[in-house]
């Protein structure tokens, strides 16, 4: 329990930090003023998303662990081109993900720690859980990165309608979350990818 819940401390900073690494490179400065532009762990907790949820699905022993920090904040009119500003933005958290995947993919690779060991243990509880949070994000459903990027390459009008979506954002995830959305679409894509990065 402790490495999982260490591991997804990681994987959800670093996810919050690329967000808002990357916005202040394009010019907003609204992460970086509300002191959410640093790596430590209490700027971005959320005490339902980031402790209460991971820590039952914990002790339940759920095959996945899951969760959320509070959204870093992001003004897009701070960008000199705001749809393409919240599309890096919004990619980025993901991407810090699989980068991540790919980090302790690798030195899981190198076999410096025993089978079953704390090191392998948590080494490929990093890869697990960085994919699981990298592919979940891109649900494209608000308030998840995906329905971010989304927004930000339909047409302008077509946007605006899904917009008015976020409002029902949490109960159409919660009701895909229900009916399956972890078992039969992220955690097959999750097999998949670790196989692939860990043979």
């Amino acid at each position: 329990m402790i490495i999982s819940v260490l591991v997804f401390v990681i994987v959800i900073v670093a996810h919050e930090f690329a967000h808002g690494y990357v916005a202040y490179r394009l010019g907003d400065t609204t992460a970086r003023d509300q002191g959410r532009l640093t790596l430590n762990p209490l700027a971005h907790a959320d005490p339902v998303g980031t402790v209460l949820l991971p820590v039952l699905l914990i002790i339940s022993h759920s095959p996945v662990v899951f969760g959320w920090a509070k959204p870093v904040p992001v003004n897009p009119y701070n960008f000199a081109n705001p749809r393409k500003g919240m599309l890096l933005t919004s990619l980025a958290g993901p991407a810090a993900n699989f980068v991540l995947a790919l980090f302790f993919a690798g030195i899981f690779k190198l076999g410096i720690f025993p089978v079953y060991s704390t090191g392998w243990t948590f080494l490929l509880a990093g890869v697990m859980i960085s994919l699981i949070l990298g592919i979940f994000n891109l649900v494209p459903i608000p308030p998840l990165d995906g329905a971010n990027i989304i927004m930000a390459i339909i047409p302008k009008k077509a946007a605006a309608q899904y917009v008015r979506m976020q409002k029902y954002g949490f109960i159409i995830l919660i009701a895909l979350l229900y009916f399956g959305l972890f078992d039969h679409v992220i955690l097959p894509l999750v097999r998949i990818f670790t196989h692939a990065l860990l043979g």
